[in-house]
């Protein structure tokens, strides 16, 4: 894999870890990073090794603190339909085929908060703090802000946060479902990837097949969601992943499963 000015990835096993490596700008997010950030997930994607994908901020103050304000100022209304922007990265994450895991080590706000949000599990340290604060720049989210966080935690928290620009910890954002757990400072990456290693032991096919039909699924009406998702089962009754699964189960050992 190239090497990268804005990101470091590092692999440990089956786990790699995407860090946004910019902890003089608080991790800020400009095009640049971006661009590489979907330049690593395309090659992890082709690669067999690796499992899952673990995002996280260098340094110990921010995950990602938002936008990087010096490009934003030069926005014009057209460049919102750029390729590559942050709305298509984020996409991407979301429905990336192989699981994602935000591990929030500090401030996710804005377009860090989305980041997190695209994601499929968020672990956050105790430290943590997230928010949507657009408005105070006269924008709103627009990487999946208004919708992902309406969806994760109900239209209302999610106005309340995004009118008034809420800051929240991640005590608070646990209890209202933003993120998966809260984890001591000290124990955030071994917490998060005892999470990524529960995600790895299931059935790979199951769970690329699993996210496909909560994505699918959740944005339509349920009788087409329950569809999807029988048409998802049927695929895997069919996989020699299924059979040993089963057999597994049945001989009370560890099942060894090959993506087939």
């Amino acid at each position: 894999m190239n090497a990268f000015a804005n990101i470091e990835v590092k692999k440990s096993g089956q786990l790699a870890y995407l860090i946004i490596n910019r902890p003089e700008r608080r991790n800020a997010l400009n095009k640049e990073t971006l661009d590489e950030m979907t330049e690593a997930l395309q090659e992890l994607a082709k690669d067999d090794e690796t499992g899952c994908i673990i995002f996280s901020g260098s340094g110990e103050k921010s995950f990602a603190a938002g936008a990087d304000i010096g490009q934003l100022k030069t926005r014009t209304a057209l460049d919102v339909f750029n390729p590559g922007g942050m709305q298509q990265v984020y996409d991407y994450i979301e429905t990336y085929e192989k699981p994602t895991i935000a591990m929030v080590n500090g401030f996710a706000l804005g377009g860090g908060c989305e980041l997190a949000m695209a994601c499929d599990i968020r672990i956050a340290s105790e430290l943590a703090k997230f928010g949507l604060p657009e408005l105070n720049l006269s924008i709103i989210p627009s990487a999946g802000g208004t919708q992902r966080l309406a969806r994760l935690i109900g239209k209302g928290p999610a106005m309340n946060m995004i009118l008034r620009g809420k800051i929240i910890d991640a005590n608070e954002a646990y209890r209202i479902g933003l993120v998966s757990e809260v984890a001591e400072s000290g124990q955030l990456q071994a917490r998060t990837e005892e999470a990524a290693k529960e995600i790895l032991s299931k059935g790979p096919l199951a769970v690329k097949l699993a996210k496909l039909a909560v994505h699918a699924g959740f944005d339509a009406d349920q009788r087409t969601g329950l569809l999807i998702e029988k048409l998802a089962q049927a695929v895997l009754f069919s996989t020699e992943d299924k059979n040993e699964g089963t057999a597994a189960f049945l001989e009370k050992r560890k099942p060894q499963f090959t993506s087939r």
